[in-house]
């Protein structure tokens, strides 16, 4: 795993894109930061840059970071999961504008799964995670379905868990209103 990170880091930070494991199912991923990167993702994904795509981070306390204010029931809701849990903040901040959707807001997901805890910390942004799958398309669930066009398409795929043949799901989604009203959009 130690040399799958330092790989991926190297990626990440000349702009690339990689392929690797999550908390939940393989994803496509880059720099939150760097915009022609987020580009790239779209590109691959051949998805309309209209919808937005989240971003992984190792820590909650770096949530305010990225976002203008991060309500008090969003940590209370990251406590008391026992699933990983997507949430829309609105006011995001610091991250590429084309990976903001219109409304300001942004997609943010505490992982918790080794590799990413370990590669998110390291690099010390958030990475954008997005399903590895054409835009459209069933989301794989383990390694062996993500499609060959996807893997041709990245700068680096993660070799750590490929062997994995669980049958991993998505995110919970979860948009937190201005107002503190709570939508749950998928459990």
């Amino acid at each position: 795993m130690h040399n799958d990170i330092k790989k991926a880091l190297e990626v990440l930070k000349s702009g690339g894109i990689i392929l690797y494991p999550t908390d939940t199912i393989w994803g496509i991923g880059c720099d939150a930061t760097n915009a022609e990167a987020v580009k790239r993702v779209y590109e691959i994904k051949q998805r309309e840059d209209s919808k937005s795509m989240l971003v992984l981070m190792e820590n909650p306390n770096r949530i305010s970071s990225y976002v203008d204010d991060v309500p008090e029931i969003a940590l209370d809701l990251l406590e008391v999961t026992n699933k990983p849990t997507t949430i829309i903040y609105s006011g995001a901040k610091n991250l590429a504008n084309n990976l903001i959707n219109s409304d300001g807001s942004i997609g943010i997901r505490i992982t918790d799964e080794n590799f990413t805890q370990q590669l998110i910390q390291r690099f010390r942004k958030p990475i954008v995670s997005t399903s590895a799958n054409i835009s459209g398309e069933p989301s794989p669930a383990n390694f062996d379905e993500i499609d060959e066009e996807i893997k041709e398409a990245v700068d680096y795929i993660v070799e750590y868990r490929q062997d994995d043949l669980s049958e991993n799901k998505a995110s919970s989604i979860i948009k937190l209103g201005l107002g503190g009203e709570i939508d749950i959009l998928r459990s």
